[in-house]
C-alpha cells in the first residue's frame, strides 16, 4: 500500500483525535515501519489494518465509519497532488465512471506496484451512476467516500446506495444518483 494512505491517515488522526491518539495507535500496533511513514513509500496493508483496529477500538467509533470519514478526507489530498486529472473532467459522474481507464492507468504510471481496486461501470447516463467495485481489500467504504466527495468538489449532492454482493465486501454494488 502505498504511503500517502499512511500519511494522510496519521494526519486525518491527529486533525480529529490529537497528537496522542495518533501516537497509542502506532503503540498499540505492531508495526514493520514503527509507524514512520513516506508518502512515496511502500507499507503492507495489515499495518493499516492494524492501525485503523486500534483507532476504532480506542475511539468506539466502527471501522468502516472511520474509512468512510478518511475517504472525504484522501479525496482532499488527491485533488491537492493531482488536481490536473480532476479540471480534465466537468462532472463527477464522468470522473467516477473513469478510474479504471483514467485515473488507475495513470496511477500505475507513477505507481506500477500498486494494488488498486477495480470499479466496473454497470450503468451511466448524466444523473445516475452504477458501479461494481471489487478489492480483497474490502475498503468499500473508503470508496464510497472518496465518490460523495468527489461530488462535493464539483458543488453537487448526490445519494449513494449500496450492496454487499459478498458479505466480505470484496464486490459491491454502487448505486450514485446526482440530486
Amino acid at each position: 500500500m502505498k504511503g500517502i494512505v499512511f500519511t494522510e491517515f496519521l494526519d486525518l488522526v491527529e486533525s480529529k483525535f490529537g497528537l496522542e491518539t495518533v501516537q497509542q495507535i502506532i503503540d498499540e500496533s505492531e508495526l514493520e515501519s514503527k509507524g514512520i511513514y513516506t508518502a512515496v513509500g511502500t507499507y503492507k496493508f495489515t499495518e493499516m489494518v492494524s492501525l485503523l483496529t486500534n483507532l476504532s477500538n480506542l475511539t468506539k467509533i466502527s471501522k468502516n465509519d472511520l474509512l468512510k470519514v478518511y475517504g472525504l478526507h484522501f479525496f482532499d489530498a488527491l485533488a491537492n497532488n493531482y488536481g490536473v486529472i480532476l479540471k480534465s473532467y466537468k462532472c463527477p459522474i464522468k470522473l467516477l465512471s473513469s478510474i479504471e481507464e483514467h485515473i488507475h492507468v495513470q496511477v500505475r504510471k507513477l505507481y506500477p506496484d500498486a494494488e488498486l481496486p477495480e470499479f466496473e461501470t454497470i450503468e451511466q447516463t448524466d444523473e445516475k451512476l452504477i458501479l461494481i467495485y471489487r478489492s480483497s481489500r474490502s475498503l468499500y467504504t473508503f470508496a464510497h467516500g472518496l465518490m460523495e466527495k468527489s461530488f462535493k468538489h464539483y458543488g453537487l449532492d448526490c445519494d449513494i446506495k449500496y450492496e454487499l454482493l459478498k458479505e466480505d465486501g470484496t464486490e459491491v454494488r454502487f448505486e450514485i444518483l446526482k440530486k
